[in-house]
């Protein structure tokens, strides 16, 4: 009777453990951190405020297309029609402006991507703070990002209670 007892107070001993670390179950939240990120006000005028001081120059390189459009379709235009060395001045022209194009268009496009990258490694982090702060509200143990999940239920996702806390936390001035 005794070892037939033991091994039935070791199966309900068990039973009683595995019983307590099942209804401990984590809380998951689901977040979208990049829509999260781009739907809020500052990011939004961010964005305004990127495309408005780079305008100008943006315009001065579209100006210099246009004027090495004009030169190659003089070129092509007038063949036969201009001498070696006018043809040669207008290929020349062209190459200067097809030079100057790709160093305003490289240049503009180091400075873009430069004050972007500080705008959403700024943004992001503050984003990332505050997520955290959610989850402590919430009182989630893990908050995972909708682009590495499969499936989740709606009502985990936080993405706008995140865009929302951004809002309220550094509003727009």
């Amino acid at each position: 009777m005794r070892l037939f007892s033991l091994p039935a107070l070791a199966v309900c001993a068990a039973g009683l453990l595995f019983s307590q670390v099942a209804s401990a179950q984590s809380k998951v939240g689901v977040i979208n951190f990049q829509k999260a990120l781009l739907d809020t006000k500052e990011l939004t005028k961010a964005a305004a405020d990127l495309t408005a001081k780079f305008k100008p120059r943006q315009d001065a390189l579209e100006k210099i297309q246009r004027e090495l459009n004009d030169l190659q379709t003089q070129l092509q235009g007038s063949a036969g029609k201009l001498s070696p060395q006018g043809q040669a001045d207008l290929q020349a022209r062209g190459q200067r402006k097809t030079t100057e194009a790709q160093r305003i268009q490289d240049d503009l496009q180091t400075d873009v991507d430069n004050e972007r990258n500080a705008v959403l490694q700024k943004s992001g982090q503050r984003m990332t703070d505050l997520i955290k702060k959610i989850a402590e509200e919430k009182g989630l143990d893990i908050v995972v990002d909708v682009q590495s999940t499969y499936f989740f239920k709606p009502v985990m996702d936080i993405t706008v209670d995140a865009t929302a806390a951004y809002d309220k936390a550094f509003p727009v001035k």
